[in-house]
């Protein structure tokens, strides 16, 4: 039988397609590879790897052979660029200070001017801090809060989320690629459907009447299961896809009236992503704020969460026991980062570049049938590519082949849901790197797609 790999989080490396791109590569790049797989253990979104790095810098990522990507994926950890200068002087300044690490029960300067600068940027109400080494943990950290101000044990996340790979994290992730195969899970978590007005499965197209039915899904839970802790979404997700303020309204009006903690899991959609700090601005304030990725400023991996004042009741219990809990040079790092975006007007510039790519990537919905929608926030976008514009079925091949022609043409994008072109470039980038996505794109629709 056939093994079948989720294009879910994004493009398998088992593919026609992959094969052609890497007998393309030098024979010493190839060598690389090999040797990487000869020592990693092989999974099926990561290793084999595609290709090898010499340099990640600014916007953009040099391969080995030297030639450089405009990189629209970066794992969300970019969006003060790759290796940005002034990230790395904070980090060498903080090393050359011989305060690299304190141990648990210390803390340092730069962990405290981190605390106090996300209370500052977030949403107000979010007054209380908590770090740890990664994203995964941070969700970790966020349901546990929730179970023990709550005292209750259940919860709702969203089909097709990711959430990270911890063992909470991965069960109210809502993707069958990380959970199958391990067994029972967490107990009482319920998934639901997450809002899209596109691919809504009634065809619907009033936006409000919409709501209604996905809001059902949560209230049906909720009158059948009144134990409920905490619901666990991105406010706009990966894909992504923006719900309705009306929805997160909604949403927001049944966590107060059940005493249920709205946990936003922002570790993608933060720092500026959005075209503001935080996604949440657009919508509602969440009990549990979960950052991550670009906190550690694309230098060290560093996460975290914010919470409310009210909910600073646990010091009998310890959700974030972790041994770089309140680590100085990640510190340094995510506080650089922050002032780097502040100072250099990164919201602004999320906001007028992904406008500008919108209207570009329109006139190319209108050239191409095979662009069915698109949807998403500043620099947080995606296009769904379609076999047919009535039917919306997906065109997961064609997706492949546009990603790996806009290669050819030194932009990198990520597909995921099989389909979905996503771009998240760093928050630097100008109109001529714009201009370049969209020359990219252009000449792979054109060799791939159906004017």
């Amino acid at each position: 039988m056939a093994i079948i790999i989720s294009t879910e989080q994004g493009d398998v490396n088992k593919s026609e397609l992959r094969d052609r791109y890497s007998g393309k590569l030098d024979i010493e790049t190839k060598r690389l590879i090999d040797e990487d797989a000869k020592y990693f253990l092989h999974q099926a979104l990561s290793t084999p790897v595609m290709n090898v790095l010499s340099k990640t810098q600014g916007a953009y990522i040099f391969d080995h052979s030297g030639k450089g990507y405009l990189d629209l994926h970066g794992n969300g950890v970019h969006n003060a660029g790759f290796s940005n200068p002034e990230v790395i002087a904070a980090v060498i300044e903080q090393l050359q200070e011989h305060l690299a690490f304190t141990p648990r029960r210390y803390t340092s300067l730069p962990a405290i001017n981190l605390a106090r600068r996300l209370i500052e940027i977030t949403p107000p109400g979010l007054d209380r801090v908590l770090f740890c080494p990664g994203g995964s943990e941070a969700i970790e950290m966020a349901i546990a809060l929730a179970k023990q101000v709550t005292g209750r044990w259940k919860t709702i996340s969203y089909w097709d989320s990711y959430h990270g790979n911890g063992f909470q994290a991965s069960t109210v992730g809502g993707e069958e690629h990380f959970s199958n195969g391990q067994g029972p899970m967490m107990p009482g978590a319920f998934h639901v459907e997450f809002p899209n007005y596109y691919r809504n499965p009634w065809g619907l197209t009033d936006e409000e009447k919409i709501d209604e039915l996905y809001i059902r899904q949560i209230e049906i839970i909720l009158q059948r299961h009144p134990d409920i802790a905490a619901i666990i979404a991105e406010p706009i997700s990966a894909t992504p896809v923006v719900p309705s303020l009306n929805y997160w309204q909604k949403i927001r009006t049944l966590c107060d009236r059940y005493g249920i903690l709205l946990i936003y899991d922002e570790i993608i959609e933060g720092f500026g992503r959005t075209g503001k700090w935080f996604a949440s601005e657009y919508f509602v304030t969440p009990d549990v704020l979960v950052l991550g990725k670009t906190l550690g400023g694309g230098l060290v991996p560093f996460a975290g969460i914010v919470t409310k004042d009210k909910y600073n009741v646990l010091q009998h219990r310890s959700i974030g026991h972790f041994t770089h809990e309140k680590n100085p040079l990640c510190s340094a790092a995510g506080l650089a980062t922050i002032n780097y975006i502040e100072k250099n007007k990164l919201l602004d510039n999320s906001a007028k570049m992904g406008e500008y790519l919108v209207e570009e990537l329109t006139q190319l919905k209108d050239r191409f049938s095979l662009i069915g929608n698109i949807a998403g926030k500043g620099l947080h976008l995606g296009v769904d590519l379609v076999r047919d514009k009535k039917t919306k079925e997906r065109a997961t091949n064609e997706a492949e082949q546009i990603m790996y022609e806009c290669l050819e043409h030194g932009v990198a994008l990520k597909v995921i849901e099989g389909n979905i072109l996503t771009m998240r470039p760093s928050l630097i980038i100008d109109k001529e790197d714009c201009d370049k996505i969209i020359h990219a794109l252009t000449k792979a629709f054109e060799k791939v797609g159906r004017e």
